[in-house]
């Protein structure tokens, strides 16, 4: 059996994240606090100013719970991972859980890339259902649309499109019209994982130099490649992970084909069940293809 840790990124926070782990963790908590200047538990567990949803207090907030969420799972006995990734922030958390930097480097890290990716305006993010890459691809490239990037390939039949606010208000009934089930805007301040977001890239791009990352201790799977990171390019891959799509689907089929080990089992680590309900997905989907094959 392969044990596999995933940690949700943004899009999986809720006032009233981290409760339990900051009252067992208090020590962590206010290390937290102190590397970002604000009461990370307030904002967690209060948001009075409705920052929670702000990317730029969104990823460190993330970052900080899902930290603590496996170092409560290690304490309490949870096998150590063979193999771990994430889902954009989380991909940070995979990190750390590998040893290639500590908590509070990693926090360090996330809140520098979360000022940046933050200082990025005018775009914005549609999740489309129903539609297979290949074709969304050809819709798109026909209707002119060429603005919009994929940002994130969740499953088989779930993408998440990146680029100027009008474009994807435009895109949204054509897309639907040609068959997807539904469009929907998400509710993100920017157009992630985008080209858009190269200039985020350059801004993260001294912090990431100057961290002295750690030799990993179990593979992570980047975000960016659909592979393991590569020990003398974390940095690298870290930044290019910002400007490119995420690799969901296509890294969690490898998996579950037992690219990385046999019998994988898998374990989200984190606030809520976001990565739990795309593995179901994916499997199923990629269940029904295999009937489908088997059929023909």
């Amino acid at each position: 059996m392969t044990r596999i840790l995933m940690f949700p990124g943004q899009g999986a926070q809720r006032v009233g994240m981290g409760r339990e782990l900051f009252e067992r963790f208090p020590e962590s908590e206010r290390q937290a606090s102190d590397v970002l200047g604000y009461s990370l538990r307030r904002l967690c567990l209060e948001d009075p100013g409705g920052q929670l949803g702000n990317t730029r207090y969104t990823q460190p907030a993330l970052f900080v719970v899902n930290a603590l969420a496996h170092r409560a799972h290690l304490e309490d006995g949870g096998e150590r991972a063979g193999l771990a990734l994430g889902h954009s922030l989380g991909e940070y958390n995979a990190l750390e859980a590998a040893g290639a930097f500590g908590f509070a480097d990693g926090l360090r890290l996330v809140a520098a890339r979360a000022a940046a990716m933050a200082e990025i305006a005018g775009g914005g993010m549609s999740a489309v259902i129903g539609l297979p890459e290949p074709r969304l691809r050809f819709l798109l490239l026909r209707a002119g649309f060429a603005s919009l990037d994929l940002a994130n390939l969740n499953t088989p039949g779930q993408i998440v499109l990146a680029g100027p606010v009008e474009d994807l208000a435009e895109a949204g009934p054509i897309l639907e019209d040609a068959g997807a089930r539904m469009v929907r805007r998400l509710d993100v301040s920017g157009p992630f994982h985008s080209r858009y977001m190269a200039p985020a890239a350059e801004r993260l791009a001294p912090v990431v130099g100057a961290t002295a990352f750690g030799p990993l201790t179990h593979p992570v799977i980047a975000n960016a490649t659909a592979r393991p990171y590569e020990q003398d390019r974390i940095g690298e891959t870290l930044l290019q992970q910002i400007h490119q799509p995420v690799r969901w689907r296509e890294t969690v089929e490898a998996i579950l084909d037992g690219e990385y080990g046999p019998e994988p089992e898998f374990t989200e680590i984190g606030t809520g069940k976001v990565l739990a309900g795309l593995l179901r997905q994916i499997r199923r989907e990629r269940d029904q293809a295999l009937a489908g094959a088997g059929a023909r």
